[in-house]
């Protein structure tokens, strides 16, 4: 199965591939855009070339460059957790934020998994102290469904996670 192209409005989802690293770098070396994440911000275009490749082998049906006029500005993709369970996750460029573009992409990504993929649940694991993102799932229609204390080791030290899911 591979990654197919979704398109609403200004927003356009494709299959991530490597030769986006050079567009993402940008964001990915930023130490505020990179805070929540698992790892601290990218110290050289190899990691997150490194990234990329690990994100189209393991999910090769389901992972996406975000495009807005034209021009790659996020990626996101679903992360296999067992059979019919996906995870979400989004990364956005700091000029692309506050546009609209997240919440188009994940819908986007959502109605694809429910509709091509046949998933039961599409899960987001968050930071507590993520405000943006907690809105924009919830805005999203996620359902909070509990913390998970101390789920994972971070450059900032041991993290809680919210757990935000959304059914067919």
């Amino acid at each position: 199965m591979t990654t197919p192209v979704l398109e609403a409005g200004a927003v356009r989802l494709r299959p991530l591939a490597l030769d986006d690293a050079s567009a993402l770098f940008e964001g990915f070396a930023d130490p505020e855009l990179m805070t929540y994440w698992s790892a601290p911000a990218h110290a050289a275009l190899a990691e997150t070339e490194a990234d990329i490749t690990w994100w189209i082998t393991n999910n090769a049906d389901a992972a996406w460059a975000i495009e807005a006029e034209g021009a790659v500005v996020g990626r996101i993709g679903l992360y296999a957790v067992r059979a019919h369970v996906r995870e979400v996750g989004v990364f956005l460029l700091r000029a692309a934020q506050g546009r609209g573009i997240a919440a188009k992409a994940l819908e986007l990504v959502v109605q694809d998994g429910f509709a091509r993929l046949g998933l039961q649940r599409i899960a987001a694991d968050i930071d507590p102290d993520n405000r943006a993102s907690i809105r924009l799932f919830e805005r999203a229609g996620f359902t909070y469904e509990g913390l998970l204390r101390a789920n994972w080791r971070t450059h900032l030290g041991v993290r809680d996670s919210l757990i935000y899911a959304r059914l067919p």
